[in-house]
């Protein structure tokens, strides 16, 4: 039973430990918290153990919550840290873990340095076993993986551009974001596209990019040269069959973002999350040895199966099927 500690409770830390939670091979030690809000307080009726991402943790002591310690109390008792605290945290808490010795998985708002591999499951988890420290790519990069991979292997891929078409906060959040603009990311290639070739360096991908008023999901448009032809039967009957990638049909109304949500919810899934990457039917389409496709990505969510495999990878767990099997199996996804 590995012991697991995360470090951070927000979008990404709250979902990853609930995970964990459904794991039969892994055990919440506890989470840390920064300082007191209602996030905090669900972790405390979940009966999940808390400790200060501090010394002292005073803000939380005053607002009754009991503390099992701080964070390196919390380090001391795990086998694996996940570090889900946001972006440049992380290589700072880098040197908690290295002076206790173990092994952590941190998030991709991380860079490159912080880790000895990037990580995406069904794409390079042979690499990362029984590897101390563990990067599970963006939700942007953990999207485009899943699918290029599957459409790599099947017909070989010359190179890719996508345009990521990016959600401007969470659902949650109201102090970031534009209301009444769409900005453009003034950086060629956006980061996405060389974060991609971290995992899939078989390829060249180039990527651009934007923010649009939405906090719902991500979408990219991707344009993909084939070494092989393909249909678009063959690309859709590909994606159907690849874990992780959901298919969904104009046939069932689903023509938005706003509609993949309302359906994870009526599934009922916990928050309405949908990890999986979900590419509309009708947006799949091949021109000589070019593909084109849409696909939307859950931000919240995508990256949470990555972690939890990650966790395994790291512990010296031999099989990428296997961990990819367990995980989907807890969360419920086909």
């Amino acid at each position: 039973m590995t012991k697991i500690g995360v470090i951070g409770y927000g979008t990404i830390g709250k979902r990853v430990s609930d995970a964990v939670l459904l794991q039969n091979d892994m055990k919440l030690v506890g989470i840390t918290g920064n300082s007191y809000n209602y996030k905090i307080e669900v972790a405390k009726k979940k009966g999940i153990k808390i400790f200060s991402a501090d010394k002292v943790g005073e803000d939380l002591k005053k607002n009754n919550i009991y503390l099992s310690g701080n964070i390196y109390d919390l380090v001391k008792e795990c086998d694996v840290v996940v570090d889900c605290t946001p972006k440049g945290v992380g290589q700072k808490n880098k040197e908690t873990y290295l002076s206790y010795d173990k092994k952590a998985i941190f998030q991709g708002g991380e860079s490159l340095e912080v880790a000895d591999t990037s990580f995406v499951a069904q794409c390079n988890y042979n690499q990362s076993i029984n590897k101390d420290y563990i990067r599970v790519v963006s939700c942007n990069t953990t999207g485009l993986c899943r699918t290029l991979h599957a459409v790599d292997k099947q017909y070989g891929i010359d190179n890719v551009h996508a345009t990521i078409i990016r959600r401007a906060a969470d659902p949650w959040d109201i102090y970031h974001g534009p209301i009444n603009s769409i900005v453009p990311v003034l950086e060629l290639p956006s980061h996405h596209g060389p974060d991609v070739r971290t995992v899939l360096p078989e390829f060249s991908v180039f990527t651009t990019a934007m923010t649009v008023p939405t906090t719902i999901m991500h979408v990219h448009s991707v344009t993909v040269d084939l070494k092989n032809p393909a249909t678009d039967e063959d690309v859709i009957e590909l994606f159907r069959n690849t874990t992780r990638i959901k298919v969904v049909r104009n046939s069932e109304k689903i023509r938005s973002t706003a509609e993949i949500i309302e359906f994870a919810k009526d599934l009922g899934r916990p928050r309405g999350d949908m990890p999986e990457t979900c590419v509309w039917d009708k947006a799949i389409g091949t021109w000589g040895n070019k593909l084109f496709y849409l696909q939307a990505v859950h931000q919240e969510s995508n990256v949470v199966l990555e972690t939890i495999d990650a966790i395994r990878a790291a512990m010296g767990f031999p099989s990428a099927q296997e961990s990819i099997k367990k995980t989907n199996e807890s969360m419920g996804i086909n």
